[in-house]
């Protein structure tokens, strides 16, 4: 099974793309061992902002077809959205609408995790809320979601991974929906 896994963010102090391998790592080695992951880092898709004038002027970017063969290529996803005022970063916007004019299905129904990891207590939960509510328009089969806030009380740093229980069930337990023919309801 081949993992397509990045946060959402072109932080290169990211806490989401953190969030992001922890749950790959979970995944390959305790839910579908030998599955392949790919990380992205979104800072190698960077691309002109996006507007219907510049697309006619120069066209979509070779960068945006290439993160949209990544999401071919790959059989779940796990994204780690990071929130800024509220709602997705510039970065990932930016990239996201670039892909979104080569197909809106940017997601290509497949199953994937949905989080997002901020240090206040919301945990990133206005732009998940964003990304899940949006999902379904963008070809999103979103199979499980939460948020992680705050982060420094709910992710070991020295061993890099989510430190309260509840929330490393809930991670076990969306990453296992990754690979069931079930669909929650």
């Amino acid at each position: 099974m081949h993992v397509l896994a990045f946060g959402a963010s072109n932080s290169t102090t990211s806490i989401n793309a953190r969030l992001a391998r922890h749950a790959a790592q979970v995944f390959t080695s305790e839910i579908s061992k030998g599955s392949r992951v790919r990380f992205l880092d979104l800072n190698q898709f960077e691309m002109p902002i996006y507007s219907p004038g510049r697309e006619e002027q120069i066209g979509i970017p070779a960068l945006a077809y290439a993160l949209k063969q990544a999401i071919t290529a790959a059989d779940v996803l796990i994204v780690s959205f990071a929130e800024h005022n509220g709602s997705y970063t510039t970065a990932f916007k930016n990239i996201l609408d670039w892909v979104s004019r080569i197909d809106v299905n940017v997601w290509q129904n497949k199953p994937a995790l949905f989080m997002s990891a901020s240090g206040g207590e919301w945990g990133g939960g206005t732009v998940l809320a964003t990304a899940v509510e949006a999902a379904p328009y963008l070809g999103g089969d979103v199979r499980a979601h939460f948020a992680v806030g705050p982060w420094q009380e709910k992710f070991d740093e020295v061993t890099e991974s989510l430190s309260d229980p509840e929330l490393a069930r809930r991670l076990r337990e969306g990453l296992a929906l990754l690979t069931s023919e079930t669909i929650p309801a």
